[in-house]
């Protein structure tokens, strides 16, 4: 071999590429596709950012959605509640103007009872009467006021008259004129009472 061609063949098997062939060209390619690399990285960074941005963004509306939500299931079991609540108060005062209107029938049979000859029938029948209306109440939830020998409470008591007592302690029901009666915790008619001084 020429001492040419030795060179020619050391320097391939130096760089391995044959002698004479320049390597500008693989260097300009590979910082084109470093640089097409590092271009590609940023676009896939940015296009991470926004949809990292994008998600932050779904998630806050979704926190406001789930609390709204929440918020209006909360005002929506409230507004049952109330309602439930106003309808109980409305049956509760319908039920106690019907018994009220009915409570002077009671009062005259009371009454009948207490002025009846002795051993007429007729005033056995009144008596189960009244004992069926009393009976009727109760079943209702309607209870007479305890009056008699109580403090007077203007809440449940409707004096009519003061007088000087020596049995009664001032201040305290001498005796009931009208019974009074409640329906659950409500005074549908105060007890009409004489109170001592």
């Amino acid at each position: 071999m020429t001492q040419e061609k030795e060179k020619q063949h050391k320097d391939k098997d130096q760089k391995g590429k044959p002698a004479g062939v320049s390597e500008a060209p693989l260097e300009v390619a590979a910082s084109q596709e470093s640089a097409d690399l590092v271009t590609e990285l940023e676009a896939t960074r940015a296009e991470i950012e926004t949809l990292r941005s994008q998600l932050e963004e779904a998630e806050t509306r979704i926190a406001e959605n789930l609390d709204g939500w929440q918020r209006a299931q909360a005002e929506f079991i409230n507004f049952k509640k109330r309602i439930e609540r106003d309808r109980e108060i409305d049956y509760l005062g319908m039920k106690g103007e019907i018994i009220r209107k009915l409570l002077p029938v009671l009062d005259d049979l009371e009454r009948a009872l207490a002025n009846r000859p002795a051993g007429e029938q007729w005033a056995e029948g009144i008596e189960l009467i009244a004992r069926k209306f009393h009976s009727l109440l109760e079943s209702e939830g309607v209870r007479p006021i305890e009056a008699e020998g109580q403090p007077f409470d203007p809440n449940f008591h409707e004096a009519i008259s003061n007088e000087p007592s020596e049995e009664v302690e001032s201040g305290h029901v001498i005796a009931v004129v009208q019974n009074g009666y409640m329906l659950g915790e409500r005074v549908i008619r105060a007890a009409v009472v004489r109170v001592a001084q």
